[in-house]
């Protein structure tokens, strides 16, 4: 039977209201779920001015509540951990390996049917009565949500706190996987991480699981680089917000780095100005990862590639969540990363308004709406 759900929804002017709206049954290969947990990045605030409504939120955990009858990889009562780059499993991509790319279903990847095209994302879930879209098909800033098998991976540990569960959903996996997935990391590599948010937070774990040997990490914000050297980075760098690409603090790097410059480095401000940074940290033949996600045109300076640079730009930490997320989930387990330390605050969904202020100051390594 249908259910109704409080949930956040962006009006698509900049605004959101709390209201419900009303969950269908699973159909059959579908999962609902009763949200536990939901991890907030700036993505979710930029979902206010997409341009039309929709039930907001991309991280989540959670428990489910229901499946349909095609559905194998879970059972009711299943802890669950939310993916929102859902795959097809026929497409192109999905068959070289590239799910977190799937030509079907991705809601960013161009030219997929996600939030242009995809109209059957419109089914199962309605507000006042007309089909609303879900954030990135997921929708988890709402008491339930309606997904696809696809969308749920059964947390190994199902004594870990929903809290926890929910961040890798999308910033624990997006940093993490940049390192391990993408670039690849070396045991014994120097590593360079701009911005130490909860995504930045994420690299350089995932460079310490990797072994690195320096892990530099450089922000404007001191007690997010103390934050840094808990998480494992090996040394750190206030940055200047005047210094204008950074750099200035790419020479400091290099002076760190036996004056040639680090093997990797990551960028995970999200502010396009920077979006060429790391390629400035970088040694000649190093590696310069731009984590978050900057889609705004940028001038570039091509003598910042000289010579031999590698420069790219992975989506979702290159995630196969079947694989990824109980990796992650082993490495909490056996203490090698942090998960509830990257947790500044939790908040109810009624003060959502708040945990957006927070997150916006700066004050929040990573704010998470928790549901009774």
């Amino acid at each position: 039977m249908e259910i109704t759900s409080k949930s956040a929804i962006a009006n698509g002017d900049g605004t959101f209201v709390i209201d419900t709206v009303i969950v269908a049954d699973p159909k059959a290969d579908e999962v609902l779920v009763k949200i536990k947990a939901a991890g907030l990045c700036h993505t979710d605030h930029d979902s206010l001015n997409w341009g039309k409504p929709i039930v907001m939120g991309h991280e989540g955990s959670g428990i489910v509540k229901a499946i349909g009858s095609n559905v194998k990889n879970v059972v009711v009562g299943d802890s669950i951990i939310l993916n929102w780059a859902t795959p097809c499993r026929t497409c192109f991509q999905c068959n070289l390996g590239n799910e977190h790319i799937c030509e079907n279903n991705s809601p960013v990847v161009a030219g997929a049917n996600g939030y242009t095209e995809g109209h059957a994302h419109l089914e199962g879930t309605t507000y006042n009565g007309v089909p609303i879209e879900r954030s990135f098909n997921i929708g988890t800033l709402s008491e339930y949500t309606l997904v696809k098998a696809s969308a749920v991976v059964k947390n190994p540990n199902e004594k870990m706190s929903f809290p926890a569960a929910s961040i890798i959903s999308c910033g624990v996996m997006t940093g993490f996987g940049s390192v391990v997935n993408s670039a690849k990391v070396t045991e014994g590599s120097s590593v360079v991480v701009l911005g130490t948010g909860g995504v930045g937070l994420s690299v350089i774990q995932g460079a310490k699981v990797s072994k690195a040997s320096k892990i530099i990490a450089i922000d404007t914000n001191g007690g997010r680089l103390e934050m840094a050297m808990e998480f494992g980075a090996t040394h750190s760098i206030l940055a200047d917000k005047n210094d204008i690409g950074l750099l200035r603090a790419a020479a400091q790097v290099k002076k760190m780095t036996d004056n040639r410059g680090a093997d990797y480095a990551f960028e995970c401000t999200a502010v396009p100005e920077l979006g060429m940074a790391p390629l400035a940290m970088v040694r000649n033949a190093g590696t310069a990862v731009q984590v978050s996600g900057i889609e705004q045109e940028i001038t570039v300076d091509m003598n910042l590639f000289e010579w031999d640079k590698v420069y790219i730009n992975p989506l979702y930490g290159g995630c196969n969540p079947n694989i990824d997320f109980p990796k992650i989930v082993e490495h909490y387990n056996n203490g090698s990363i942090k998960l509830e330390e990257m947790i500044t605050r939790t908040y109810a969904l009624d003060d959502l308004k708040k945990a957006f202020e927070d997150m916006l100051s700066g004050k929040n390594a990573k704010g998470v709406i928790v549901f009774d």
